[in-house]
């Protein structure tokens, strides 16, 4: 009888061996775990804390006994249950750029199929805080609003798929992060103004990409040119003007450009300023593209509530980012595992239905489909009757 990969195991397929054995090679994840089948190796910690993430576990002791629950589907998943020091001795001491890099690897993974030619790239870029409360966070750093870690997002709106992403301090200014992003020329980069940043966003131009932010209060302009507004764009799309600018005195020297000043009226009647680059798009085109931004609001909150990095499985640092980008790495396998069956769910309703699933017997785009119905046991006849009088 052949044999039938579980939903977990369906999962899991993407994460290439070869890439995971090449990235622990190049940062040493697996010194000092021996070998042969007791080892606990990087694959088999990876795969713990992703079990961890789509079961919705959120300690140490559940993972252990989840998994030992599960032990018969532990050869094909090359898998065994650690004991609970185990697993917390590799989530301080395995280093975090081994799962880091294998989530950077998955992202290609998740493209898909390449753009047509023409198809405009827009990257909404964006960072959500990891508050770590309490006194058991000795190293954490603070901002003015909190104290922890920084999730930085860079991400496509018509695939759905991160781009580019890093874990910082809380302390790390946004836009420091923000310089680190993959420029690709022709893209449109929607930010808000915690990106200010006049000689970044010449970069940006320099390189062919297109931006579309809000700037701060005080941002120093000159109004060269006012643009006409049609009615449809002023009732439609809440245009109110459409100015030609550049920046005023000492800052022009630093982004010699002209620019976009646009001014809408949003739904609860206060007024948003909009600063592009992007001189020939119509102008509510380039106000719908900042409306975009809320597709990169869910997905923070998204992640925050469906996947495991509100509570941590350890008090280290590099324990908390092990965790935050094994998360990352379950919300890309379920993005490419979603496109790849063609299912039509929502991602919490999928998410849920692998939660609820993910050792059952079936393929992944059967997911929400009632298990099948066991056959019929056939009459069996036994060689011999007895009749009792």
């Amino acid at each position: 009888m052949p044999y039938t990969p579980t939903a977990f195991q369906r999962l899991l397929e993407p994460l290439d061996r070869r890439v995971i054995a090449r990235v622990v090679a190049a940062h040493d994840g697996d010194r000092g775990v021996g070998h042969g089948d007791n080892a606990w190796s990087c694959e088999r910690h990876l795969k713990s804390l992703l079990f961890a993430q789509l079961a919705g576990l959120t300690s140490l002791r559940q993972i252990v006994t989840g998994l030992g629950a599960h032990s018969r589907w532990f050869y094909h998943l090359n898998l065994r249950a650690p004991c609970r020091s185990t697993l917390a001795d590799a989530n301080t001491e395995r280093p975090a750029a081994v799962f880091r890099d294998i989530a950077l690897a998955l992202i290609p993974v998740a493209a898909g199929a390449l753009r047509s030619e023409g198809e405009a790239l827009i990257r909404l870029l964006d960072a959500t805080p990891i508050p770590l409360k309490g006194d058991g966070f000795p190293w954490a750093e603070a901002n003015a609003r909190t104290r922890g870690l920084k999730l930085h997002l860079l991400y496509d709106s018509r695939q759905r798929r991160p781009v580019w992403f890093d874990v910082t301090s809380a302390k790390i200014d946004d836009v420091v992060a923000g310089r680190a992003i993959p420029l690709e020329r022709g893209a449109t980069y929607v930010f808000d103004k915690a990106y200010v940043d006049y000689a970044w966003w010449r970069q940006l131009h320099d390189a062919g990409c297109r931006f579309v932010t809000r700037p701060k209060s005080n941002v120093p302009l000159r109004r060269l040119a006012l643009r006409p507004v049609s009615e449809h764009d002023h009732q439609q799309a809440g245009i109110e003007s459409d100015w030609i600018v550049d920046l005023a005195s000492q800052q022009r020297a630093r982004l010699p450009i002209l620019l976009r000043r646009i001014v809408l009226r949003r739904e609860d009647g206060r007024l948003l300023t909009i600063l592009s680059n992007d001189i020939g798009r119509p102008v509510a085109e380039i106000a719908a593209l900042y409306r975009k931004r809320w597709q990169i609001e869910l997905l923070f909150r998204w992640i925050k509530q469906h996947l495991k990095i509100r509570s941590f499985l350890g008090r280290s640092e590099n324990a908390i980012r092990l965790q935050i980008f094994a998360a990352m790495i379950a919300y890309l396998l379920l993005r490419i595992a979603a496109r790849n069956s063609r299912s039509s769910l929502l991602a919490l309703r999928f998410a849920d239905l692998v939660r609820t699933r993910l050792f059952e017997r079936r393929p992944v785009a059967a997911i929400d489909k009632p298990p099948d119905a066991a056959p019929p046991h056939p009459d069996v006849q036994n060689q011999l009757g007895f009749a009792y009088a």
